[in-house]
């Protein structure tokens, strides 16, 4: 596995096979849910949408179906932590 401030992402076939992706999520609003996760070559992307505010946790999986990926530099502002990940465009 190769490390990327403190993300890891896989280098071989069986690692690929075996590496699950790491979320963040972050409530901008009780109704606006912020979802970032990285990607498997590498790299990030970060995803807002609106939500009905009932449970957090289950409603950010909602962030591939209802999700807007968001612009580098938006998604940088919201998660720092990320800084030194390459930003998947």
């Amino acid at each position: 596995m190769r490390e990327v401030s403190g993300f890891r992402f896989p280098e071989t076939e069986q690692e690929a096979i075996e590496w699950l992706p790491q979320t963040r999520v972050l409530a901008l609003h009780r109704n606006v849910l912020a979802v970032a996760r990285t990607r498997i070559e590498g790299m990030w992307a970060c995803y807002i949408f609106p939500v009905p505010g009932m449970s957090h946790s289950v409603e950010a999986k909602l962030w591939r179906t209802e999700g807007v990926k968001q612009p580098e530099d938006i998604a940088r502002a919201i998660f720092p932590i990320f800084d030194g990940v390459q930003y998947s465009r």
